[in-house]
């Protein structure tokens, strides 16, 4: 009896020729194969395939060479490192040499107060002379630099840091002859930073500098300008102390300023402002500041020199 084929449920049943329905089990296989060519033989000679073939070959071809096809990475050049910093500089506002120095040395500016006892008034009260100045933290501590002049004959001191902590201070040494005065705060911020101090070695004319102070107790104000000379010597009208080896300058200072630093455009402390000459009566700026360097102000506070 012949014996049915079976096929998967995908296909209908196809007839078996006599002569392949009595073959031996082994030829099966082969009969398949050749037949599965015959028909992949008989499929790419269809015209359709051909020209679908060709299309997708030329698809691959054009994307592997044209522009939006994968490309190495092009190598950064000089130029493109200017296009980008100048499209930094005209889209970005960036903050003046004087404006970054202010805020490095700003955390440990303190407007200094000295307060005189008077004479009494008509009514027994006691009035109180004030005396308005800048000093600068060099130690953590609360050590603070400052000017001789602007507590000298205080009846109290009080010093005023920059986040508005008040504290009283002392005196803890002086030095008459840099009209320099070294104070220690009572009370500490949290967070007080030291100014970073240094050598005027490398100092000369024409270097950019900043002071920072209370002129006439209006501040903190930030007056920009240069190093005008060094070594220079002066005496004040008033009849006091000869200095020597100062720091001449033309940023702005006034009355109030006297203490405070003068810093150089890195935020860092090269002096101690400490007068103003002015030839007239008044009391005002005309272009020669003087400055104590600041290994004579860091002696006084017994630091090391540099």
């Amino acid at each position: 009896m012949r014996r049915t084929a079976l096929y998967s449920r995908s296909r209908p049943p196809v007839a078996v020729p006599a002569d392949e329905a009595h073959a031996p089990p082994a030829a099966a296989p082969q009969a398949a194969a050749q037949s599965r060519r015959a028909r992949l033989r008989r499929a790419l000679a269809h015209p359709a395939l051909t020209w679908a073939a060709i299309v997708l070959m030329g698809a691959a071809l054009a994307w592997s060479v044209g522009p939006w096809g994968p490309s190495a990475p092009r190598k950064l050049t000089q130029d493109d490192i200017h296009a980008a910093v100048m499209h930094t500089l005209t889209n970005k506002v960036l903050p003046s040499q004087a404006a970054r120095a202010a805020a490095a040395v700003g955390p440990s500016l303190v407007r200094v107060e000295g307060l005189v006892a008077g004479k009494k008034d008509r009514k027994g009260h006691v009035e109180m002379g004030r005396g308005v100045g800048t000093g600068v933290v060099i130690i953590d501590n609360g050590t603070i630099l400052t000017n001789l002049h602007v507590v000298q004959g205080a009846d109290s001191i009080t010093v005023t840091f920059a986040d508005g902590l008040e504290s009283p201070a002392a005196i803890v040494n002086i030095q008459p002859e840099n009209d320099l005065a070294v104070l220690r705060a009572q009370k500490l911020p949290d967070d007080l930073q030291a100014a970073t101090m240094r050598s005027t070695a490398d100092l000369v004319p024409g270097d950019e500098v900043v002071a920072i102070g209370f002129p006439f107790g209006i501040g903190p104000s930030v007056s920009a300008g240069v190093v005008s000379g060094l070594k220079r010597g002066f005496k004040s009208p008033e009849g006091g102390q000869p200095m020597t080896n100062l720091i001449q300058f033309d940023a702005a200072a006034n009355p109030g300023n006297s203490g405070g630093p003068l810093v150089t455009m890195d935020g860092e402390v090269v002096g101690i402002v400490t007068a103003i000459l002015n030839p007239t009566p008044a009391r005002t700026f005309l272009g020669i500041g003087f400055a104590v360097p600041i290994e004579n102000a860091a002696t006084a506070a017994g630091q090391p020199p540099f």
